[in-house]
């Protein structure tokens, strides 16, 4: 494949998985090129931020409830702990490695996260931006602000950017889709966080990548080395106190002046380049936008919830004990119940992180497999997270399925057809065993042409953002229910959308994310251990 893709449309056929086909990739992997997951800025001035393990929090079920937190030095290190913090290290002989709170294709972590804060007791005594070095658990000083007009008083900044070299060292062509399903799940993440301070995360959907390139000094010499060069993602205000409130006027970002400080790591001593990211970035580049409605044509529930002991667990515990596991057991079953609340858990909520976070519409339907759901007979179904899908994809899918609304299941919830899929399952997720031995499993499918069409190439990224969140917010349903999940990147796009009956041909609709949920068992060849034990304990409060 030497001719580059001219569109993103191309750029997403090339990069679909096929059984007799997977996507360009590396031939091997290099390992003495592995990439450092951990971003550092030598020279800039390090804020260490306390750890607090044991501050309380609300109930899991209970989010979007607490009351505000004080921003300070002690809030602000919980907030990015719980959001983009380690969560445990894990070790065989001869590797060891961390995981974090938010999860990432491969643990490779492309996601790396930036502050703007006011002058602010114990970090600094003048606006400032900050890169985050999870690490550390600290601030590393990027850029001190000699002139920050209209900086809000309300909250901060939090921003996402991706080193697509992370993924593409291992994932190749299609390096591209797994750093936005990262952005999403770091998001999501970051949404839930600040719902444990009682604080609110607001996606800022208007803003052009240009901008958040120049805040972020992104297009700087000392941001990256040749072959490293990361990306802006998006923005988005933490508004610390009147959360009930939205996002005050924009600031000019472009007239902000400062004073630059430290020179970014290298990452990998050498680099097989990968044109096809390159262009894919290029051509998604986001522009300024019109802001979306707020939550339009979203699924509004009849009845409430109903949440498992698990869900009575602190919130950060749920967030601490999320993992990907490996495999399943392949005979837990769930409830019916449990099933309804987790894909509950999935509609567009403005009430609930992290939806009151994600300011477009649903552009995403999930085709679910039942494999062991006690009162729900096996088989395909569909759950229709916007109001205007039904029709057309009633239209587009195969004619054969019935439609029917599962009775008793307050939800968009649709049977399409019976029988055992758990093989088929395991087949359409590039034969991961996984999909197939969960209590069930699922393919998340996005309104893929007509987001394109009416939003712009741009929006090619937050579809895949859409994926992640959605993922996000099952891992973390998943623990609460003390149920483990698995985001899958690894599937046969058009072995999918064949099961589904959609045309050959056509992209209207496309596969974006699997993921599956059930019974999961930790290697018992992995030992795991503390996640800032290689800090100062005197840190931990």
């Amino acid at each position: 494949m030497d001719e580059l893709p001219s569109t993103i449309e191309a750029y997403h056929l090339r990069s679909k998985h096929f059984p007799q086909r997977y996507a360009e990739g590396p031939a091997f992997l290099d390992w003495d090129c592995q990439p450092n997951p951990f971003r550092r800025y030598a020279g800039a001035r390090k804020v260490p931020l306390p750890l607090l393990f044991g501050a309380p929090a609300p109930a899991f079920h209970d989010l979007g409830q607490a009351p505000a937190s004080a921003l300070n030095e002690a809030s602000l290190g919980l907030f990015l702990e719980l959001a983009l913090g380690l969560s445990a290290w894990k070790e065989v002989p001869g590797a060891r490695w961390a995981v974090r709170n938010n999860p990432s294709s491969g643990n490779l972590h492309p996601t790396e996260g930036w502050l703007v804060l006011p002058a602010l007791a114990g970090i600094g005594n003048v606006p400032a931006l900050y890169h985050y070095a999870p690490f550390e658990h600290a601030l590393e000083e990027r850029c001190v602000f000699e002139e920050a007009p209209g900086l809000p008083e309300e909250g901060f900044f939090l921003a996402l950017s991706s080193v697509a070299w992370r993924e593409a060292w291992k994932y190749g062509e299609r390096a591209f889709r797994y750093c936005q399903h990262d952005a999403g799940h770091a998001l999501a993440s970051a949404a839930y966080a600040a719902a444990c301070l009682g604080w609110r995360a607001e996606l800022l959907a208007s803003v052009d990548d240009d901008t958040v390139t120049g805040l972020l000094g992104l297009d700087r010499p000392d941001a990256a080395h040749a072959g490293e060069r990361e990306y802006a993602d998006l923005i988005a205000f933490v508004r610390t106190h009147g959360a009930d409130k939205r996002m005050p006027e924009l600031p000019a970002f472009e007239r902000w002046r400062g004073d630059w400080f430290g020179t970014a790591n290298r990452l990998s001593e050498d680099h097989e380049p990968w044109p096809a990211v390159t262009r894919a970035a290029a051509l998604t580049h986001k522009p300024r936008t019109e802001a979306p409605p707020i939550l339009e044509g979203t699924v509004t529930l009849r009845g409430t919830r109903a949440y498992s002991p698990g869900a009575l667990r602190s919130a950060a515990a749920v967030i601490r004990n999320r993992r990907s596991v490996q495999n399943m057991d392949n005979q837990t079953a769930i409830s019916r119940a449990t099933l309804e609340r987790l894909l509950a858990a999935t509609l567009p909520d403005l009430q609930r992180p992290p939806w009151s976070t994600y300011p477009w519409a649903a552009g995403i339907a999930l085709f679910v497999f039942v494999h062991r759901v006690e009162g729900l007979t096996p088989g395909l179904y569909a759950l229709l997270r916007s109001p205007t899908m039904l029709e057309r994809l009633r239209a587009a899918c195969d004619p054969a399925f019935s439609w029917a609304a599962v009775p008793g299941m307050d939800l968009p919830f649709y049977a399409l057809r019976e029988g055992d899929f758990r093989k088929l399952a395991a087949a359409l997720s590039c034969h991961q065993g996984i999909a197939g031995r969960s209590a069930f499993s699922l393919g998340m499918v996005a309104d893929f042409a007509r987001t394109l069409k009416q939003e712009g190439p741009w929006s090619y990224r937050r579809l895949f953002w859409e994926a992640g969140t959605i993922g996000h917010v099952l891992y973390l349903e998943a623990t609460a229910a003390n149920l483990s999940g698995t985001g899958i990147g690894c599937y046969f796009d058009d072995e999918m959308h064949r099961l589904l009956g959609l045309s050959p041909g056509s992209i209207e609709w496309q596969s974006l994310y699997h993921f599956t949920v059930g019974g999961g068992y930790e290697d018992s060849r992995v030992s795991t251990s503390p996640p800032y034990a290689h800090l100062d304990f005197a840190r931990a409060r």
